[in-house]
């Protein structure tokens, strides 16, 4: 680390990454800082009945044996700081394992480790106190159901562990910026009052975030990203001011250009404009990215407001069952069995719900792959000789789903022909998952870092209430020549990422030429989408449809950010759908047909 610049590598983007990516970002032999991110709330929930197993369980495993032990005498060589939310739901049985460890290997390495986003043991009290669903105003769930209740912390705890003199930080929930954040923060000694800094930080934290996403993984222009099997994880040279510049390592493959980090920039964000975090509000509506060389990415333009007055909680619990299996058909009108065959099982299901006195399903979902099934009325083939059948329903008994499991099997040799597939055993039902989100006053909560015994407190200023009501907007782009317009497929003109938070999905365009903005912002309307993805959507958005989607301009990058609300099926670990992430939304959308002039026909 110089006094101008950070390099941060980002090694992990989920919990499962790679196990490559710490050893490829020491040899790079440059970095000051390798962070990982391993949550999200799917993750907490499992965890939290890996605690309720074992109280030293509930953090993520693979950080501490495939992560760190292969790979932390070279760490301790080169200095590298380590900032990872392996911690889970116990951040303390993380650093204590990783402290045994350190201690076999002879190393002389301090560990910390953030406390306080844990309100598990408060659910009671949070209960009591009439919390609302921050989205859907539900009440709050019954506490004996809650797995999990986390508050999304900071990066300010970060930094003042590596301040304490800790080698490797390890954290609970906390935004997955914020470990990337942090670093900057103890770097450049950054305060409250940097607001456009805080954002900068949290923008670079948020381009390393999701690992591979940001140097090639789920682009749009794929055919362009070679060596997918040794793909370059992103490294992120942060300067004093904030500014940026995202590379990877020498002689990987992947791909660092305009277009892959662009995509990861707007890849689960909300409002582009009022993008909370603990620390400040982010404005990345004006960001520019620039390509500067070979897989060198500058990115500029971050503004920030102050923090707002309340952290997101995230509550987890369960909330009846659901199941299902995946079959395939071929043969001639082989979409035309799967759904005869579909038919049956419900039937036969629901003639056993009668003889037991079990109610119906609550949620049921049939799935034909092949078929064009997620295109709705964007479908172009309908028929197939060859699908993928998924039959996925919700039920408030586990034993309805049993039923349902057991039907699909026992119909097997009464199906049409042509039914196959690969497969083991019989699935089994699975508790529903659910996510109940709401704010928190900052005042609540006792923020500690633990490091190697002693306990610093870190409290965290109130912040003051945030409105996005007030936020100027950008002029919306407009089309001026009158020319005779000719579509074209919205790829030819734009890149596009998708993502999820909880029961929403976003869908991110961004323009491949500022020239292509205004005609993709006049087709692209609200109403455009949600027509096409109205299968996705409640009955509702159909005569309300800016209440289900919003469109949102990104100017600096010639961008549009749509954020469709209700439209996963509950999202994550409630859903039973195949996306249930939304993870495919952007693909649904870049066959869209745009008209542009001939002008612009001449340049594609």
């Amino acid at each position: 680390m110089s006094d101008k610049t950070i390099r941060i590598g980002g090694a992990s983007g989920f919990w499962g990454d790679a196990q490559h990516a710490t050893a490829q970002l020491l040899k790079d032999g440059s970095l000051d800082v390798i962070v990982y991110d391993y949550l999200a709330e799917i993750t907490m929930s499992i965890m939290a009945r890996a605690r309720a197993k074992s109280p030293d369980a509930g953090y993520a495993l693979d950080f501490v044996t495939a992560a760190m032990k292969p790979n932390l005498r070279e760490i301790a060589r080169q200095g590298v700081k380590i900032v990872s939310n392996a911690g889970g739901v116990n951040p303390q049985a993380c650093a204590n394992a990783l402290r045994e460890v350190i201690a076999n290997l002879g190393l002389d390495l301090n560990v910390a480790c953030v406390l306080g986003d844990d309100l598990f043991d408060q659910r009671d009290a949070l209960a009591a106190q009439g919390y609302r669903e921050m989205f859907s105003d539900d009440a709050f769930p019954a506490t004996e159901k809650i797995a999990s209740v986390n508050a999304y912390l900071g990066a300010f705890p970060v930094a003042a562990a590596l301040t304490a003199g800790a080698d490797i930080v390890v954290t609970g929930r906390c935004v997955d910026s914020a470990v990337t954040l942090g670093a900057c923060i103890h770097a450049f000694g950054w305060g409250r009052d940097d607001l456009d800094c805080l954002a900068m930080g949290s923008l670079a934290g948020h381009i390393l975030e999701c690992g591979p996403q940001a140097t090639g993984g789920n682009f749009t222009d794929w055919t362009l990203v070679n060596n997918l099997e040794s793909i370059g994880y992103p490294i992120a040279e942060i300067s004093r001011d904030g500014r940026f510049v995202c590379s990877k390592p020498e002689g990987t493959g992947g791909l660092v250009s305009v277009g892959t980090v662009a995509e990861q920039m707007v890849y689960e964000i909300g409002d582009p404009q009022a993008y909370l975090l603990p620390d400040v509000v982010c404005d990345f509506s004006q960001v520019q990215i620039e390509q500067v060389g070979e897989n060198k990415v500058a990115v500029r333009g971050a503004t920030g407001s102050p923090a707002p007055d309340s952290y997101k909680v995230c509550t987890t619990y369960a909330d009846q069952w659901r199941g299902g299996h995946t079959m395939t058909l071929y043969g001639i009108d082989a979409d035309k069995k799967a759904r005869k065959f579909a038919d049956a099982v419900f039937a036969a299901s629901r003639r056993t719900f009668k003889q037991f006195g079990l109610a119906d399903f609550s949620e049921t979902s049939v799935e034909l792959i092949g078929c064009e099934s997620q295109y709705g009325v964007a479908a172009q083939q309908r028929e197939s000789r060859e699908v993928a059948m998924k039959i996925a329903v919700k039920h408030p008994d586990a034993a309805g789903v049993g039923i349902l499991l057991k039907e699909m099997t026992g119909l097997g040799l009464a199906t049409p022909p042509g039914l196959s597939g690969f497969a083991g055993g019989r699935p089994k039902p699975s508790p529903i998952v659910r996510l109940f989100s709401f704010a928190l006053p900052k005042g609540a909560l006792a923020i500690q870092v633990e490091l190697e015994g002693v306990f610093i407190d870190c409290a965290d200023p109130c912040g003051i209430s945030h409105s996005s009501r007030s936020i100027d907007r950008p002029v919306p782009p407009s089309i001026t020549d009158g020319d005779v317009l000719t579509a074209v497929p919205l790829v030819k003109l734009a890149w596009a990422r998708s993502g999820d938070k909880g029961d929403k999905s976003n869908i991110g365009i961004i323009a491949r030429k500022p020239e292509y903005l205004p005609y993709i912002y006049a087709a692209l309307t609200e109403q455009a989408v949600a027509l096409r993805f109205a299968h996705f959507l409640p009955d509702a958005a159909a005569t309300n449809s800016s209440c289900y989607v919003q469109r949102f301009l990104m100017p600096g990058i010639n961008g549009i950010n749509f954020l469709l609300h209700e439209a996963l099926g509950g999202g994550g670990m409630a859903s039973i759908r195949n996306d249930a992430q939304g993870k495919g939304f952007g693909q649904l959308l870049l066959d869209a047909q745009i008209p542009v002039s001939a002008e612009i026909l001449r340049q594609l």
